[in-house]
């Protein structure tokens, strides 16, 4: 039987058995799972981080994004969780899940990336000052020599 409405539950680890219409949520494991809303029992993981899935919790319902597309399961079923609500979508080609797919890890790549340029950034603004001090501490140095010549 299908699931029209996902009811959040905050766990600290996820149950063995999962209950139909639970979106069991763990924050220190960044993670959300739940049955497959279609009704044919897999286990759908989803997990929270900026290049996979996005939770939106206003103190009673919950939304994630981007959509479950659960493609590699036999149903393939497609919905996206919306305050709670089921909004289904329609099934995807083999091409288009396959352009999802591309387009993730493209995504994935950038935010990766970025990152990394970012923490190269940092680690030169952290150096710098150290360098600037090694400069004026090796300018003092010649000059100190230079007095002693």
């Amino acid at each position: 039987m299908k699931t029209e409405f996902l009811e959040a539950e905050f766990v600290e680890y996820m149950p063995q058995s999962l209950k139909d219409g639970i979106l069991y949520v763990s924050m220190g494991f960044g993670t959300a799972i739940h049955n497959c809303c279609c009704g044919c029992g897999n286990k759908v993981v989803t997990p929270l981080s900026p290049t996979d899935w996005k939770l939106i919790y206003d103190g009673e319902n919950i939304s994630l994004s981007p959509s479950i597309g659960n493609w590699s399961f036999p149903c393939q079923s497609h919905y996206w969780i919306r305050s709670g609500k089921i909004e289904w979508s329609g099934k995807f080609s083999k091409d288009q899940v396959d352009e999802v797919r591309k387009r993730d890890k493209y995504r994935k790549s950038e935010h990766f990336e970025r990152n990394d340029k970012q923490k190269l950034a940092r680690k030169i603004q952290n150096v710098q000052p150290e360098v600037a001090r090694l400069s004026f501490v090796t300018v003092v140095f010649k000059k100190l020599v230079d007095l002693f010549r």
